[in-house]
């Protein structure tokens, strides 16, 4: 099996990422359309993550916040997204890398993406592609990012979300649109 200098499953996760940042852009600019709203749980402790010092006490490691009807002053630029939230009724401002988003949910169409942790340096693993054990890129499963649970309070935090699978999407899988 020939090695993968070109890295598609980064180039992949950063398409996905962008999706994410295009969405977002667009309902900083124009409000959120219809009945969309976001989920997005992200690593409170990825470099660029900021938040205070309570909700990072609260969510040391994970956080899943819900962009629906309480949120203001959403500003989305090429490395990160801002956005003020009310938490206990606490008003709060995040700022989260795109880098540091860990899933991203629309309950309104039922689509969503978890991502990775990749490692640039990493070379990829074509035997276990070989072997028919690769993991989809990006986990493009339409369920993948609800948490279980009733809906949340808009602009609610919550723990992260549980991604243990009992959401009947189809997860996709990159090698399905190949030419065979």
């Amino acid at each position: 099996m020939a090695e993968d200098l070109i890295r598609y499953d980064i180039l992949a996760q950063a398409a996905l990422r962008g999706v994410v940042r295009t969405v977002l852009e667009d309902a900083a600019k124009k409000g959120l359309p219809g009945e969309h709203h976001f989920k997005i749980t992200f690593n409170t402790t990825a470099p660029g993550v900021k938040l205070s010092e309570r909700m990072r006490a609260q969510y040391p490691q994970a956080m899943t916040i819900v962009l629906q009807h309480q949120f203001w002053d959403l500003v989305a630029t090429d490395e990160a997204f801002e956005v003020g939230l009310s938490f206990g009724g606490i008003s709060e401002r995040l700022t989260v890398p795109f880098d540091a988003v860990t899933a991203f949910f629309d309950p309104a169409v039922q689509f969503g993406f978890q991502f990775e942790t990749l490692d640039a340096e990493a070379p990829a693993e074509p035997d276990a592609i070989a072997k028919g054990n690769e993991k989809p890129i990006g986990n493009l499963s339409r369920r993948a990012a609800e948490p279980n649970r009733p809906e949340a309070a808009p602009a609610a935090a919550t723990p992260e979300a549980d991604n243990g699978g009992s959401g009947g999407g189809e997860v996709v899988r990159l090698d399905r649109f190949r030419k065979k």
